[in-house]
């Protein structure tokens, strides 16, 4: 049995560090989708590393992505040349934003059930810098992703993961269709 809460209703008030100097707020999904039979604290703590995860997707903040990824964490489906574990995102990221600063991540969709936290994210901003030799001329990105975290002791242990490449290839002007 699920539940579908909007995000009004879903409050979650989850912030990172403590203290107002520290204190970010988290990206919240525009949908949450989630087992009944999660208890409010439950899904709180569920969703808490995937929300810090996809808001360190929203900004290139780093310590938003070591709060959420496990030291012993997992790429499925590692990129050919990303290097598994933590470092992994963080050198990813780096890459990405370095083509595409103004990056943005929303998370349309958020699934709750059993250990695993599935996100549908949708990213966007302007190539404005190089990608694979490649420079930017401030052409639009928009493209889609699909992750899906097993959650374990309150951090991100696994994850799958699938981007649109081809959408976002043919906006960088890499490949053509």
């Amino acid at each position: 049995m699920k539940t579908t809460l909007p995000l009004p209703a879903l409050a979650l008030s989850a912030f990172i560090g403590t203290g107002a100097q520290s204190a970010e707020q988290l990206v919240q999904p525009t949908t949450l989708i989630a087992d009944t039979g999660l208890s409010k604290s439950a899904l709180e703590s569920l969703t808490l590393a995937p929300r810090r995860y996809d808001t360190f997707w929203h900004t290139g903040d780093e310590r938003l992505a070591k709060a959420a990824l496990s030291p012993a964490f997992i790429d499925h489906t590692l990129p050919k040349g990303r290097t598994q574990g933590p470092d992994g995102p963080l050198m990813a990221s780096k890459t990405f934003r370095s083509a595409v600063p103004d990056l943005t991540c929303q998370v349309e969709q958020m699934l709750v059930a059993g250990d695993r936290v599935t996100a549908f994210l949708h990213f966007r901003g302007h190539f404005t810098g190089t990608f694979g030799g490649h420079a930017g001329q401030g052409q639009t990105v928009d493209f889609i992703a699909v992750d899906i975290y097993r959650v374990q002791n309150g951090l991100i242990a696994e994850d799958w993961h699938l981007e649109d490449n081809l959408t976002l290839m043919q906006q960088l002007g890499i490949v053509a269709f």
